[in-house]
């Protein structure tokens, strides 16, 4: 609405038919409108506001959900993300994201009789104006394997994942994809070590994945074969697809047997730079995140206490040390204040969410000089927790609302992912944090609402720009039309 609003104001005095005052007056109009959509952004932690009155009304629903209303991404623009300082962009634009997590769409696109699950979450997620969606990348030995032992794949499980990502594109939602698992689910670095233990090497612990070099082989030719895979649905290479929007390194990464990460040279962070390398002499393009929870460590003694408790500083992680490492684009962090303050109030963790968020928004533009994306947020709904379904779209609006205060001043904090979207039909996979959007409605609003806001800056031009290529480009198409 805004973009088009300018577009004929531009256009319009670029020809003469607007005087310098009409012009100036209609411009305020227009900020004064961005303002409006943007000015009452604040988490309200008393309650949940769904705020529909400062958009257009959207045209359809999708199963009871209400579609946003956005511009349609045409192939020609369906470009690579990349960074720019403390942003996302694509082309001049910035790039903040909505999205969520979905791991198990390669799982259940391989079975044909589950498939059309994969294509009803992301109608459902584009519905309400997600952009952005993690999902494995994996499933290493065991059932429904994708990688069945070192280099060895199931062709059909990684054709349904070229289903996913084929897909995805058709609903114009990124995806972020994680390369292996920290832990046993799907897999894990547990099962590259017992495929070396099953092939003589006298290996005694699975932190042993971070430095051994046949694991570390095993897990780099998975890296290659991965991002050099040729989709069989889009004939396009991973590796040259916009709709990968970044590779992780791995989900949740932890070296527990060197419990503070202090050395320069840890196992944790000579693993990370190693792999950052490796990715980015296959696929320099794509950006590429660690996968960490976000707990500081030694090499920020000052933010220690930011951590949840102290066994997050003794997992062998290191926030700010994890990022400073060459190839690695945004940092990602985890928010999970209910089970990593199990007891406390609600309003307690509401309190943690807060500060964590700040501490490593503040670090991102500050210290590391790059976006920050939390990549997995959620709270569980089950019986033993603090939060039910009303809590927990208070915890939501309080993260968008951090975000957006962020966004509004162009900082560092790009997005957050919520931890997860289930289709209906799907919910025996919840693990307590799922979220089925039509049956959820009040949660599908605050979605939508804050999807919303962000097409309103992803409009605009990149911050320095200040309009001047959208200008640019008007004098060029009266050029044109000359």
């Amino acid at each position: 609405m805004v973009a088009t609003i300018m577009e004929t104001i531009f256009k319009e005095k670029s020809r003469g038919k607007v005087s310098l005052i009409h012009f100036l007056v209609r411009c305020f109009a227009v900020a004064a409108t961005i303002l409006l959509l943007t000015d009452r952004i604040h988490a309200h932690v008393d309650g949940v506001e769904i705020l529909g009155n400062d958009v257009d009304a959207p045209p359809s629903s999708v199963q009871g959900i209400e579609v946003i209303n956005s511009e349609a991404i045409r192939d020609d623009q369906w470009q690579t993300v990349k960074t720019r300082g403390s942003q996302f962009v694509v082309g001049d634009r910035p790039f903040y994201v909505n999205g969520f997590n979905a791991y198990w769409l390669m799982i259940l696109a391989a079975d044909p009789s589950t498939r059309g699950k994969v294509t009803e979450v992301f109608q459902q997620a584009a519905a309400v104006g997600l952009t952005v969606c993690r999902t494995w990348g994996f499933n290493d030995g065991g059932w429904r394997a994708l990688q069945k032992s070192p280099a060895v794949y199931d062709e059909d499980v990684f054709k349904a994942l070229d289903f996913v990502v084929s897909e995805a594109r058709n609903y114009r939602i990124r995806l972020i994809l994680s390369l292996i698992n920290n832990w046993d689910g799907y897999g894990g670095k547990a099962q590259y070590v017992k495929w070396a233990r099953d092939a003589g090497l006298n290996i005694t612990s699975d932190d042993d994945f971070f430095s051994d070099q046949t694991v570390k082989g095993y897990f780099k030719n998975h890296v290659k074969n991965m991002l050099t895979r040729v989709n069989t649905y889009t004939n396009v290479t991973y590796k040259d697809d916009p709709t990968i929007f970044a590779w992780e390194l791995m989900n949740e990464l932890r070296c527990t047997s060197d419990p503070t990460g202090n050395k320069l040279q840890s196992c944790m962070q000579a693993w990370i730079q190693e792999m950052a390398f490796h990715v980015k002499s296959i696929d320099p393009d794509h950006l590429l995140e660690v996968g960490a929870e976000g707990f500081y460590g030694p090499s920020s003694p000052a933010r220690l206490q930011a951590n949840p408790n102290t066994y997050a500083g003794q997992v062998g992680t290191d926030f700010i040390r994890n990022h400073r490492v060459l190839g690695v684009d945004f940092a990602s962090v985890h928010i999970y204040p209910d089970t990593w303050m199990p007891g406390a109030s609600v309003d307690a963790q509401l309190k943690f969410a807060q500060s964590w968020m700040q501490a490593h928004i503040a670090d991102a533009e500050g210290t590391l000089g790059m976006p920050v994306v939390f990549t997995e947020f959620g709270v569980s709904t089950k019986a033993r927790s603090a939060f039910n379904a009303t809590s927990r779209d208070r915890f939501i609006q309080a993260v968008y609302g951090l975000l957006l205060d962020s966004t509004r001043l162009g900082g560092a904090g790009a997005g957050a992912l919520l931890w997860q979207v289930f289709p209906e039909g799907a919910e025996y996979m919840d693990d307590g944090y799922g979220v089925v959007l039509p049956k959820a409605k009040a949660t599908a609003g605050i979605m939508s609402v804050h999807s919303r806001r962000l097409v309103v800056f992803n409009s605009r031009c990149a911050w320095s720009c200040r309009w001047g290529c959208r200008k640019e480009e008007e004098q060029s198409e009266d050029v044109d039309d000359d």
